[in-house]
């Protein structure tokens, strides 16, 4: 059974950073496209950004681009999103999720349950 367990969200400030993780089990996860997604109160699902297999390729969405950083630890089986200069408007619930292809924005294979971010300004 494969599982994408989130962690590391909570509140932030504006301008700050947080760190979510995100640890997998149940899949040959070297083999998997990690991507991360968010969802805010009333808004569809919106991608923000992938990381390939081996952590040689990232894609951004361009609202977080410079402001977000995807890494993976294939070692530890988890995929991490560093977010940095926070804003208000990244207030939502963040998805990891896993796809054996690269180049998607949607439907992934596995998904997490979603950790949330709060951002006050």
């Amino acid at each position: 059974q494969v599982q994408l367990v989130e962690s590391g969200g909570g509140l932030a400030q504006a301008g700050g950073s947080l760190r979510l993780s995100c640890a997998a089990s149940g899949l040959t996860f070297s083999r998997y496209t990690m991507g991360w997604f968010r969802q805010a109160p009333g808004k569809k699902r919106e991608f923000i950004g992938r990381i390939s297999w081996n952590g040689v390729n990232t894609y951004y969405s361009d609202s977080v681009k410079g402001r977000f950083t995807i890494s993976r630890d294939n070692a530890k089986r988890t995929v991490y999103l560093q977010m940095n200069s926070l804003k208000p408007e990244d207030t939502a619930v963040y998805y990891c999720a896993a796809d054996s292809r690269y180049y998607k924005e949607s439907d992934y294979d596995y998904w997490g349950q979603g950790t949330q971010v709060t951002v006050s300004s």
